[in-house]
């Protein structure tokens, strides 16, 4: 079932929600949209409610000026988890969609969670240190990409191929294949784009992680390129967390088998 839930007036969310029994609940990432998810939809809505959702601005969604920042998004989730009457919920975050999952447990705790899954997301983005434990990136890195490439549609089509080719699939992609991840992010303007990048690297969840993952069965799924400095971090912030290591930023969409025997392994396991 596609639907949409009004978050705030004038502001609408589109949702699919398909499947019977334990809920989860997908949340994509930076300017993605439920598509991405598809693989995922189909495997577990055989056995399980799956809901996903297109956040503000994003796919389906409503696009507005206001409320473009992970705070926002967080009490955004509430809203669908409550109005579909959603208890007992697995959260699945991908990317900065780990935010919203992360900022949702600041406002409102983690009753009602049994168990979260982070895709390839540090709680922290940002470091001024040289490989200072698991970020993102370094601030004049990530400072360039928002000065030189959110400014215009152009800079962003620019950026998201570099970043589809260079880190979210390990295999070279077919030129419909790029097309497609790209199209997904330009659903977002640019200049909706640039906000949710810069509150996103801004945002600073540890304590989040740390405390959640104590009292919440949680698994990360790492990216390679960065599994090392992601396992020895977590190992310290979050050591009663799994952690998984599976191929690049969309390893789900590339390695949808494998990435859902994971996760069910998991689920089955809590």
């Amino acid at each position: 079932m596609n639907t949409y839930i009004e978050v705030e007036p004038g502001i609408e969310l589109f949702v699919q929600d398909i499947g019977s029994g334990e809920p989860i609940v997908f949340i994509p990432g930076f300017t993605f949209t439920t598509e991405v998810f598809s693989e995922q939809v189909k495997h577990f809505s055989k056995t399980h409610r799956v809901i996903v959702m297109d956040p503000r601005s994003h796919g389906r969604s409503t696009m507005t000026l206001h409320g473009n920042d992970y705070v926002t998004h967080g009490t955004d989730l509430e809203k669908v988890l409550k109005q579909l009457k959603v208890e007992n919920v697995t959260l699945v975050g991908w990317s900065f969609g780990c935010l919203t999952v992360w900022e949702y447990i600041r406002q409102f705790g983690t009753d009602g969670i049994k168990s979260i899954v982070l895709i390839d997301m540090p709680p922290k983005s940002l470091s001024i240190q040289q490989d200072e434990d698991w970020v993102e990136g370094k601030l004049d890195d990530m400072a360039a990409a928002y000065t030189n490439y959110l400014r215009n549609p152009k800079g962003q089509r620019d950026f998201i191929s570099a970043y589809a080719t260079g880190v979210m699939i390990q295999r070279e992609l077919k030129e419909e294949e790029l097309d497609w991840i790209v199209s997904q992010s330009l659903k977002t303007p640019y200049y909706i784009a640039a906000n949710l990048f810069s509150s996103g690297l801004f945002s600073d969840y540890r304590e989040e992680a740390a405390e959640s993952s104590e009292s919440v069965p949680t698994l990360f799924v790492v990216a390679e390129h960065w599994a090392e400095a992601a396992t020895s971090y977590l190992s310290k912030l979050a050591p009663k967390a799994s952690v998984e290591v599976l191929g690049g930023h969309l390893m789900f969409w590339e390695y949808s088998e494998k990435f859902n025997e994971i996760v069910e392994g998991f689920l089955e396991g809590n």
